[in-house]
């Protein structure tokens, strides 16, 4: 007859499971997902291919876009630290391992400040201006979890931010020059993404009252003429970039790139109009299949004409 477990091996083998059922619970609040956002950091070196860059410049990207991926998590941390309160009142976010309580709060402040460390130390070694842009990011992402996520507009605006600086902060890494058109069209795509997000949070309340107090300065007809602005001057810029930048003198063929551009914004309007997607572009992006396929051939065909149009 075998001996049952005692509570000391009860208690032993339990530990492991909790050690293991928090590291998950860190891994998902770190939101892997979203760093897709954080491929914006290629774009410099993207749109430069004809310059032919030595191996280390690709290798000193993709350390960027690690560094970045490690700052935008520590962000997600201390925003679900700061919200777990508000997130137990919603029902999707109250299912977030802090508003559950499935990760500790002082286990999400160590991890926090763990990579705010190893990011800014790796930042540092890159370069100074890459430095710069990466506390730049960090100050306004949190600002934006203190404040400006509270302030009507300026919170689309802050959220947009962070892409404009992702981009700047991908030419400082391989020390190409940022170019205006880039930075502007990262603008208007940022704000487009911002606004269909809102307007994916809104809608998706149906009548119920908005947990967080922003959504109710926003209203469906206002986000859709923004969003419907936004878009046609994301379209102008883009065109406008491809017939008139410097860079495209050399690669008239650029142009050819403007119907993924132009089938991209409608593509995307459809999945929050018709779908009632957007509340999570990374989502988004990550799982519809059609849009996948656009962006990957926008790619190899700007690829393409920069390199054969040297």
């Amino acid at each position: 007859m075998s001996a049952s477990n005692t509570p000391l091996d009860q208690s032993a083998s339990r530990a492991p499971q909790g050690i293991v059922s928090i590291f998950a619970a860190l891994v998902v609040s770190l939101r892997p997902k979203q760093w897709t956002k954080n491929t914006l950091l290629f774009a410099g070196l993207l749109f430069t291919l004809d310059q032919q860059h030595p191996p280390a410049v690709f290798v000193r990207a993709g350390v960027a876009f690690m560094l970045f991926c490690l700052l935008a998590s520590c962000e997600y941390l201390i925003n679900d630290i700061l919200d777990r309160e508000a997130d137990r009142q919603h029902p999707r976010k109250r299912l977030r391992p802090i508003a559950s309580g499935r990760l500790p709060v002082p286990v999400a402040v160590a991890a926090a400040i763990l990579l705010a460390v190893v990011g800014f130390a790796g930042a540092w070694a890159i370069n100074l201006r890459f430095f710069g842009a990466a506390l730049v990011y960090f100050v306004v992402a949190l600002a934006y979890s203190l404040r400006l996520k509270h302030l009507v507009l300026v919170d689309v605006m802050a959220l947009a931010s962070g892409f404009v600086v992702r981009a700047a902060a991908g030419s400082f890494a391989v020390g190409v020059k940022n170019s205006e058109w880039l930075l502007l069209c990262t603008t208007l795509l940022a704000l487009f993404l911002g606004l269909a997000k809102r307007r994916g949070e809104l809608a998706a309340l149906g009548d119920k009252t908005p947990s967080r107090r922003i959504l109710a300065d926003y209203s469906l007809p206002l986000l859709d003429q923004m969003i419907t602005i936004v878009a046609s001057t994301c379209l102008i810029a883009y065109s406008l970039y491809t017939f008139f930048a410097e860079t495209n003198h050399s690669r008239p063929w650029m142009m050819l790139t403007i119907p993924y551009v132009i089938y991209g914004l409608f593509r995307y309007l459809y999945l929050v109009h018709r779908r009632g997607e957007g509340e999570a572009p990374e989502a988004v992006l990550l799982k519809d299949k059609p849009l996948l396929v656009n962006i990957g051939l926008w790619v190899v065909t700007t690829i393409l004409v920069i390199l054969l149009g040297q």
